[in-house]
């Protein structure tokens, strides 16, 4: 995982790679994820899955996937070029050397730096995926349910409101005009803070357990990795992430799924507070089996695909 000194592009083109493979593996049960977390009306993880399938089909669980797929393979890019670069920039500043192997204290600096660099791409792209996700509901149906303003005693079902004449985006270019339109650029980082609260300890318990599993599962502490092993690793680290994660990603998607008109969330504080008197602790941790799932099978990908990306151009 170690390269030569200096910028390397290579990383950037790797992250690139294994992002958009993640993607396409990782969609489906994110948009499970969010509307568990976001929407209501959803009994369990299957409920939701079974309803997602007989209203929309399969192609429900895709919706939303174009944006994501052409956004998140640059953050990714983004992410993995940074965080590598940053290692080497570690080393080099502190051990002379940037091909010295970084300690813990330095891949946590790193993993932390990556987090908070990323919620400045991420933010935006998680936002038009979550609002694009969302899209089985009206523009009545986002603004009463999602953003809470319906009181407890109604007897209207979510699943009742489903008229896709009205929905409110064609598209992600025109999600990201309309956002602008009635938000303004501060919309599109709608949620930002609670994904700084997401992404800093996640990338930290995204990378450091990687390294580790990888370092455990190495025959000899020279040797590269197998791919079953980078496999392996990789799948572990984006489970203990993920899971680790939920409590902030709840609170996100709440805030991103959050429609302007009638807005009931002021911020983050606010948000958490209310989900807390409202649905109890247990809203938190909506998603969390969703989660661990989906981040063994898309960080399994995305490591895997980056690593064996990385020696190919190495190779040449």
């Amino acid at each position: 995982m170690q390269s030569s000194k200096g910028f390397r592009v290579d990383d950037f083109v790797a992250g690139w790679i294994g992002g958009a493979s993640s993607v396409v593996v990782g969609h489906p049960l994110d948009t499970v994820k969010t509307r568990l977390q976001a929407g209501k009306g959803y009994r369990s993880t299957l409920h939701c899955v079974l309803t997602i399938y007989r209203k929309e089909t399969v192609v429900g669980f895709f919706k939303g996937m174009s944006f994501p797929l052409a956004s998140i393979t640059l953050y990714n890019s983004a992410v993995f070029g940074f965080f590598s670069n940053t290692q080497r920039l570690i080393s080099k500043y502190r051990y002379g050397d940037g091909r010295h192997p970084c300690g813990m204290l330095d891949l946590t600096v790193a993993s932390m730096l990556t987090g908070l660099m990323s919620v400045g791409l991420g933010a935006p792209v998680d936002l038009v995926k979550i609002r694009l996700q969302m899209q089985t509901q009206t523009l009545v149906a986002e603004n009463l349910h999602l953003a809470g303003n319906v009181s407890s005693s109604t007897d209207i079902p979510l699943r009742s409101v489903d008229i896709p004449s009205q929905r409110a985006y064609r598209g992600p270019i025109h999600c990201i005009s309309s956002i602008l339109q009635t938000e303004g650029l501060q919309g599109l980082y709608r949620g930002a803070g609670a994904m700084i609260l997401r992404d800093v300890p996640g990338y930290t318990l995204y990378f450091i357990p990687y390294t580790i599993f990888c370092n455990l599962l190495k025959p000899d502490p020279a040797s590269t990795p197998h791919p079953c092993s980078i496999w392996l690793a990789g799948g572990l680290a984006g489970s203990i992430s993920w899971v680790t994660a939920t409590p902030a990603d709840v609170v996100k998607s709440r805030m991103q799924a959050d429609a302007q008109l009638q807005r009931k969330y002021k911020g983050v504080l606010h948000c958490i507070i209310d989900s807390y008197k409202t649905e109890g602790a247990q809203v938190f941790f909506r998603g969390m089996s969703v989660n661990a799932i989906r981040g063994f099978p898309m960080s399994a990908t995305m490591f895997l695909t980056y690593e064996l990306s990385l020696q190919f151009f190495r190779s040449l």
